[in-house]
């Protein structure tokens, strides 16, 4: 039999015990309890912007704090991400990232943070198309065609992308090995660019962001062949993919929030739902959709096994095509 005196040391000990974790639930609860910041690492004004801005406008009304949206661009999107990278793990600093995050540390020797040990992701919030475009005087329509042109023509094919080392550029070289046949990159310093010579007939294709060129398909400045993902997209089903004719074919542009690495596991995972919460409404679906994206909104630990995913895979084929950036 436990005497009352037994008992009371028992509920003692076990108040003591569970005193952190109670605390912990308490902390998670309250937070936040000041504004956060969210780090875009392009100039103002472009896609991820887009998201970043639909994205905090629904934290903030749900979080009931300001959610900052800070600027800061360069070095391949490096910069920015090594901000969050070099950040308290206290959820109060989180970073919008795109595909170059599994990209760089292939490409980039010297990378200022690890992305496997120093960041984590928090929820990949959107999937981005890469559509394969044409000028309209090519005489293919689809991937049979152009790839039966290629191979009869093996030095006649060119593709415009936004840069060197970006996931359309990475797309193209794959398309390039996987279907056997010979395509030359030619980088530009982004999309209006590298559109502009699509347009203007000096370059017969380009790589780029479904909804980046979509209006010129529309007005007949370009054709659209086949987009890159594994899916037909919601927006454009109409418009087939790579991967039926070329099985196995898969890039598409990933666009999440992460943190710094150490972030303790229950605020990261509030973090994560909430995220989760503000890309399955009702009215962000329709906005993303609009904008020719897929909404998402993983969990922490899907989106962490993309990205370690998403690094091997696009390591393989930055050594097999020896991409180097200038």
């Amino acid at each position: 039999m436990i005497n009352a005196f037994q008992r009371r040391i028992f509920l003692m000990a076990a108040a003591v015990m569970l005193a952190p974790n109670f605390v912990a639930a308490q902390a998670v609860e309250a937070w936040p309890d000041k504004p956060v910041k969210l780090i875009v690492p392009f100039p103002s004004g472009g896609p991820t912007d887009t998201v970043a801005r639909i994205i905090s406008n629904g934290l903030q009304t749900l979080w009931k704090q300001p959610v900052v949206v800070d600027y800061k661009p360069g070095a391949g999107t490096t910069l920015g991400t090594n901000i969050v990278a070099k950040s308290p793990a206290d959820g109060y600093t989180l970073g919008m990232a795109i595909t170059a995050l599994t990209i760089n540390p292939s490409l980039q020797a010297n990378l200022p943070y690890d992305t496997k040990k120093d960041l984590v992701g928090v929820s990949q919030v959107a999937q981005a198309h890469f559509g394969l475009f044409a000028h309209p005087s090519q005489p293919f329509n689809n991937m049979q065609e152009l790839i039966a042109y290629a191979k009869k023509n093996p030095n006649a094919l060119s593709y415009a992308t936004p840069g060197t080392g970006t996931g359309t550029h990475l797309a193209g070289e794959m398309l390039a090995n996987m279907a056997g046949i010979h395509l030359l990159h030619i980088p530009y310093k982004g999309s209006a660019p590298a559109q502009q010579d699509m347009i203007g007939g000096r370059v017969p294709l380009l790589f780029d962001v479904l909804f980046s060129s979509m209006p010129f398909v529309k007005d007949n400045r370009m054709k659209v062949i086949a987009l890159s993902s594994p899916k037909r997209a919601v927006s454009n089903p109409e418009i087939p993919l790579i991967a039926e004719v070329v099985p196995g074919f898969s890039a598409v542009s990933a666009i999440g929030l992460i943190g710094p690495a150490g972030m303790p596991p229950a605020l990261l995972q509030k973090i994560s739902a909430d995220i989760g919460q503000v890309v399955r409404s009702a009215e962000v679906v329709a906005r993303m959709q609009q904008l020719g994206m897929e909404p998402v909104g993983s969990t922490s630990d899907q989106y962490n096994a993309q990205i370690r995913q998403d690094i091997d895979k696009w390591a393989a084929i930055v050594k097999s095509a020896g991409i180097k950036l200038e």
